[in-house]
C-alpha cells in the first residue's frame, strides 16, 4: 500500500537499518560494480544485486563540489554498505572518499563548506561523524547515549538538531521488575506495531545542542514528555525537519496523537519552534490531511510544504503550500495544478520552487513562479526524476527508467536538455543488453484510454511466440511509471523471455484525480476490467502465446492475483501473489493503520451498510480457482499480516489447486537482504517457466 512519497529517503533509511553495528559484514565491500565481468549479456537476479543504489546528492555552498551515496550489497555475507562519493558539479570523475567497515549515511556539508558530516556506527553507536571534503581525518563529533538517527547544521554554524529515540512508556519488565525473564507485551490501545517493529515504548524527539566545531554540548529535547515522533514513523526522515535561513527557528513534522486516534487519522502538521521563547506555533491549523517536510525560503520570508486535503486518505492530492510570514497568506499554489508535487526546493532568490511531478507515468521536473502561481515543466522523457536541486542558474537531479538505476544529471533550465554526470553503473550497463519498452494505450470498458507499458525481451522475435506476464500494481496508489525495481524488476522479466503487460489501471496518480480517487469503494470493480483490458489488448498480437499468460503482483496487485484467480474465465494459465490481502474482513482487523482500510474499504466489516468492498474478498471465490498459484510474503509484515498468505495457500492446497508457499520470516512488505532477493527472483521464475513454458 502506497505511502507518502519519499521513495529516495526510504532507500537510504533501508540500508542504515541493514547495517547496524550488530549486522556490519565482515570484510570492507567498497565499490565492486567497475570489477565485474559478466558471462553474459542478459539480466540475473546476481547482477541485478551487484548495481550500485544512488541516493543523497548534496551541492557544496560554493556550488563546485557534490557529494552522493552509494549503497553496494555483497551477496556471499549477505549485507549491504553505504559509500559517499564527491564529483565536481561540472561533471569529471566521481572519487570515493570513503570505505570502512561500519556505513557512511545521510552525509551533508557543512556549512563553511569545509567539512561533510555523516552517520556512522563505528564507535558502536550511530553518531554524528565530520570529514574532510577529501575523506581525510574522520573525527566523531556526537557522544549521545544510544545514538541519534539524524542530524542537521543549523546556517550560521553554531548549533546542530539532531534526533533521537526517548523512552517514555513501560515495558512488562518495567512494570515486574521481579520477572526479569518474562517475554510478553501488555496493550492497552492501538498502534502496538507498525509496519515492520513492535513499539518499542520510545519515540523519536528532536534536540538541539550547541556546536564548536570539535563537539555537540547543552542538548536540549524541544518534544519532551511528548509521546509523538518527529520524523513520522515508518518513512520520515530529517527531509521533515528543517531550520530558518537566520537560525532562530526550527520547522517539523509531526502527527500529534497516538494509538486509536493514530491510527484512525493521517492528520499531520507543521510546527514552528522558536528557539528564542521556546514556543511551538501549529502554522498548519485546520490543514486536514498530511502535512510534511516544510522548507524555508531562503530570504526567511516564506515557508513551503506538502499537503493533502483529506484527512483519513494517504494517497490525496500532494499540493504546494506557501505561508507568507509578512503578511500571514496560507494559499494552496497547485490549486488548478491536477498532479502531485514531491521534493520541493526553493532557488537562492527565493522567487521560484522546482519539484518532481507524475504525469502519465512519468516523473518529471517543474518549475513554480512564486509570484505569478504560474508552473511549467522543465524536463521531458521517457524517466524518473526522483530529486532535483537548485544552485545558481543550474540544477542537478537524480533519475532512473525501467531500463536504468539512478543516475545523476545536470539540468539545461532554459531548455530542459540534460548531461549525464554519474556513472557509477556504466560498467555494467555496457555489458547487457535490455529489451524495448513501448508505451501503449489502450481503450477500457467504459470507453477511457488508459496507458500500458509493454516490455519485450532483449532478443524480441517478433515471428516467435512468448509467454506473458500481467504486471498488477500495488498501492493501491502508486503509478507504474518510469521506476526501476530492485525486486519486480521489468527487465529481469523481460530477460527471462517473457512479454510483460503493465497497466496504469485506475486508481493509480497522474492522470487526474477522478481516475486516481475512483478505486476507493471499488475493489474487485472498474480496476480489475482495466487490468482484464490489457491483457486481452496485447494477447491478440501475433508473437504472444495466449495460450500461456500469467499474472503477479505485490500487495493490493497480490489481492489482484487473487481476485483474479476467481475471475478470468481461464485467461490465465499460473498466478503469482506477494504479500497479497486474501481475506478482507480478517485484514481490515490485522493491519495497523486503520485509516487506510477506512478509507478504501469504506469502514469495518460490520457496517452492514457497506457490503460492497467486503462482498468482493477473494476468499470468498476460492470455489472458482482452477489455475496454478505461488504465494509469497514476509513473517515481518505487519501492513498485511503473513496469515494472509498461509490462508490462501492453504486454500489453495485444500482444493487441489496446484501451489507453493514462499515464506521469508526476516523480510517485512519488501524484501530487502540479497540472498532473499535472489532467493525470490529464482523462485519467482521457476514458478512461471514450470507452467507457462513448454514442457509443462
Amino acid at each position: 500500500m502506497k505511502k507518502l512519497q519519499i521513495l529516495s529517503n526510504i532507500i537510504a533509511l533501508l540500508v542504515l537499518f541493514s547495517c547496524t553495528p550488530e549486522t556490519t559484514q565482515k570484510s570492507k565491500i567498497g565499490n565492486p560494480v567497475d570489477k565485474i565481468k559478466l558471462t553474459s549479456n542478459i539480466m540475473t537476479p546476481e547482477v541485478l544485486w551487484s548495481f550500485g543504489r544512488v541516493s543523497g546528492v548534496e551541492i557544496s555552498p560554493d556550488n563546485t563540489t557534490m557529494l552522493f551515496g552509494v549503497s553496494f550489497y555483497n551477496i556471499q555475507e549477505d549485507k549491504g554498505n553505504r559509500e559517499i562519493f564527491v564529483m565536481p558539479t561540472t561533471g569529471g570523475k566521481a572519487i570515493n572518499i570513503t570505505n570502512s567497515l561500519s556505513g557512511e549515511y545521510s552525509a551533508v556539508w557543512r556549512p563553511d563548506g569545509k567539512k561533510i558530516g555523516y552517520l556512522s556506527s563505528q564507535s558502536g553507536e550511530m553518531q554524528l561523524w565530520e570529514m574532510n571534503p577529501d575523506g581525510t581525518k574522520p573525527i566523531q563529533i556526537s557522544n549521545i547515549e544510544g545514538g541519534i538517527n539524524g542530524f542537521k547544521y543549523s546556517p550560521d554554524q553554531t548549533k546542530i538538531i539532531y534526533t533521537k529515540d526517548v523512552k517514555l512508556d513501560k515495558s512488562v519488565h518495567d512494570l515486574h521488575p521481579d520477572l526479569p525473564r518474562a517475554k510478553a507485551r501488555i496493550e492497552t490501545d492501538l498502534m502496538h506495531r507498525h509496519w515492520d517493529r513492535w513499539h518499542d515504548y520510545k519515540y523519536s524527539h528532536i534536540f538541539i545542542a550547541d556546536y564548536d566545531g570539535k563537539s555537540l554540548s547543552n542538548s536540549i529535547d524541544i518534544m519532551k514528555g511528548e509521546r509523538f515522533d518527529s520524523p513520522m514513523n515508518p518513512f520520515g526522515g530529517m527531509e521533515q525537519i528543517n531550520w530558518s535561513p537566520d537560525s532562530k527557528q526550527i520547522a517539523y513534522t509531526c502527527k500529534k496523537m497516538n494509538g486509536k486516534a493514530y491510527a484512525l487519522s493521517t492528520n499531520s502538521a507543521i510546527y514552528l519552534y522558536n528557539l528564542g521563547s521556546k514556543e511551538t506555533k501549529n502554522i498548519t491549523k485546520g490543514l486536514k490531511g498530511y502535512d510534511v517536510s516544510p522548507v524555508f525560503s531562503p530570504n526567511g520570508k516564506m515557508i513551503a510544504w506538502e499537503s493533502m486535503e483529506r484527512d483519513g486518505y494517504e494517497s490525496d492530492q500532494n499540493r504546494l503550500f506557501i505561508l507568507n510570514f509578512e503578511n500571514g497568506e496560507r494559499m494552496d499554489y497547485t490549486a488548478s495544478f491536477d498532479q502531485d508535487v514531491h521534493g520541493l526546493s526553493w532557488t537562492k532568490d527565493s522567487k521560484s520552487i522546482y519539484f518532481t511531478s507524475d504525469y502519465h507515468a512519468k516523473f518529471q521536473v517543474y518549475r513554480l513562479d512564486v509570484k505569478t502561481k504560474e508552473i511549467s515543466q522543465v524536463t521531458k522523457g521517457k524517466h524518473n526524476y526522483k530529486s532535483v536541486h537548485p544552485y545558481g542558474e543550474k540544477l542537478i537531479g537524480t533519475k532512473q527508467s525501467m531500463t536504468y538505476p539512478t543516475e545523476i544529471f545536470a539540468i539545461d533550465t532554459k531548455n530542459g536538455n540534460e548531461t549525464q554526470l554519474s556513472f557509477i553503473n556504466k560498467n555494467l550497463h555496457d555489458q547487457l543488453k535490455y529489451g524495448k519498452v513501448e508505451e501503449r494505450w489502450v481503450k477500457t470498458t467504459d470507453n477511457k484510454n488508459m496507458l500500458v507499458w509493454v516490455i519485450y525481451p532483449p532478443n524480441f522475435d517478433p515471428n516467435k511466440k512468448y509467454p506473458a506476464l500481467l504486471y498488477c500494481q500495488g498501492g493501491p496508489h502508486g503509478s507504474v511509471s518510469q521506476f526501476y525495481s530492485f525486486r519486480w524488476n521489468f527487465q529481469m522479466m523481460a530477460a527471462n523471455d517473457y512479454i510483460i503487460v503493465a497497466p496504469n489501471r485506475r486508481g493509480l496518480p497522474s492522470f487526474g484525480k477522478e481516475w486516481n480517487d475512483q478505486i476507493s469503494g471499488d475493489y474487485g470493480g472498474q480496476n480489475m476490467k482495466d487490468y482484464f483490458s490489457a491483457i486481452d489488448a496485447v494477447a491478440k498480437e501475433s508473437y504472444v502465446d495466449n495460450k500461456n499468460l500469467g499474472a503477479v503482483g505485490a500487495s493490493y496487485g497480490g489481492y489482484s492475483v487473487y481476485w483474479i484467480a476467481g475471475h478470468h474465465n481461464k485467461r490465465f494459465d499460473a498466478f503469482i501473489s506477494h504479500d497479497g490481502i486474501f481475506n478482507f474482513e480478517a485484514m481490515y482487523l490485522e493491519t495497523e493503520e486503520m485509516f487506510f482500510v477506512n478509507w478504501d474499504m469504506g469502514g469495518p466489516y460490520w457496517d452492514k451498510s457497506n457490503k460492497k468492498t467486503f462482498d468482493n474478498s477473494p476468499h470468498k471465490f476460492v470455489d472458482k480457482w482452477d489455475t496454478p498459484i505461488m504465494v509469497i510474503h514476509g513473517e515481518k509484515d505487519y501492513r498485511i499480516v503473513y496469515t494472509q498468505g498461509m490462508s490462501a495457500f492453504n486454500a489453495a492446497q485444500l482444493r487441489g489447486i496446484p501451489s507453493k508457499y514462499l515464506h521469508l520470516p526476516t523480510e517485512n512488505h519488501w524484501v530487502l537482504s540479497p540472498q532473499n532477493g535472489i532467493l525470490w527472483q529464482r523462485e519467482f521464475f521457476s514458478w512461471l517457466d514450470k507452467w507457462l513454458k513448454d514442457g509443462k
